[in-house]
């Protein structure tokens, strides 16, 4: 741990070097750049930490942000290394950039490449306060992403100490020894014995006289007289009259001339019928005895 600890931290330090020096290489050419397109000396000086400046600010962002809030600091991060590229060759391309010698507003001698470049360098101190600003309003209102909790590690470690094998530990656990417990009146489970020597038998225990339990008369409680319904409407009553079995033969046979021997069910003629379910059973059986002998008859 310690010596991942002092990698990182070797690390850490390595980079801070080498963004130091790469920073003071630059220095130069983005302060003559910068007075070049009419800054003064305070102003040149100042220059190259609005721009490398933003580009380490946007470096840390990348680090803390995650998802799309990430992906905006990358392109913040790409865009003003690209900038300070662009600023350093053409302060490579101009000699007399070095002197500061050059002409007030002149880094090219295309007009339209000296505007675009002059665009460029004056836009980049504007877009530092904008982006900068950004960048640190989503760092200061990021919320990191929850830990995991110590209870996935504790079983973890758990299930890897229920893995090893005995051979593992310092002091090999003796076999476990089967005491005799016949004598016993119920089985006891016995669990892991320290002594390796055999248990001695215990003597049988004679059960306690159970005394049972005489019967109590219990006095049942006086029935309450029921009530008188009174008398059932007429409305209530079925107006229908009561059909004969052979009433009822005769209604399912019409009813089931055009029915497949499928769909002769005591179901299906119940409802048609509007009978019992034991008569609809019965009707069914006789429809279909009736049926299977006439096919027996034409064949």
């Amino acid at each position: 741990m310690n010596l991942r600890r002092k990698g990182r931290a070797a690390l850490v330090l390595a980079l801070v070097a080498v963004v130091g020096m790469a920073f003071r290489v630059s220095w130069n050419a983005l302060r003559d750049i910068a007075g070049a397109v009419g800054a003064d000396d305070t102003a040149a000086m100042l220059y190259p930490f609005v721009v490398d400046g933003l580009m380490a600010l946007a470096l840390v962002a990348t680090l803390v942000l995650a998802d799309d809030a990430r992906r905006f600091a990358l392109r913040v991060l790409g865009a003003y290394t690209v900038a300070s590229l662009v600023l350093n060759y053409v302060h490579g391309l101009v000699p007399e950039l070095h002197g500061r010698s050059v002409d007030w507003g002149r880094l090219a001698d295309w007009d339209p490449a000296n505007w675009a470049l002059v665009l460029l360098a004056t836009s980049l101190p504007v877009g530092s306060i904008y982006f900068g600003s950004d960048l640190v309003a989503k760092v200061l209102h990021h919320r990191p992403a929850p830990i995991p909790t110590v209870n996935a590690n504790a079983e973890e470690s758990t299930e890897s100490d229920t893995k090893r094998s005995t051979a593992d530990l310092a002091v090999s656990a003796p076999p476990p020894v089967t005491p005799n417990v016949t004598a016993l009146p119920r089985p006891v489970a016995v669990g892991f014995l320290k002594s390796t020597l055999p248990a001695k038998p215990l003597p049988s225990i004679a059960p306690a006289p159970v005394k049972p339990i005489e019967p109590r008369a219990v006095a049942a409680e006086p029935s309450r007289p029921r009530r008188a319904t009174g008398r059932v409407p007429a409305v209530a009553k079925s107006t229908r009259p009561k059909r004969t079995p052979d009433q009822l033969l005769a209604e399912a046979r019409t009813v089931t001339a055009d029915w497949p021997d499928a769909k002769v069910t005591a179901e299906g003629i119940r409802r048609e019928v509007r009978t019992s379910p034991a008569n609809a059973r019965m009707l069914r059986d006789t429809i279909l005895a009736e049926r299977s002998t006439a096919a027996e008859a034409v064949a």
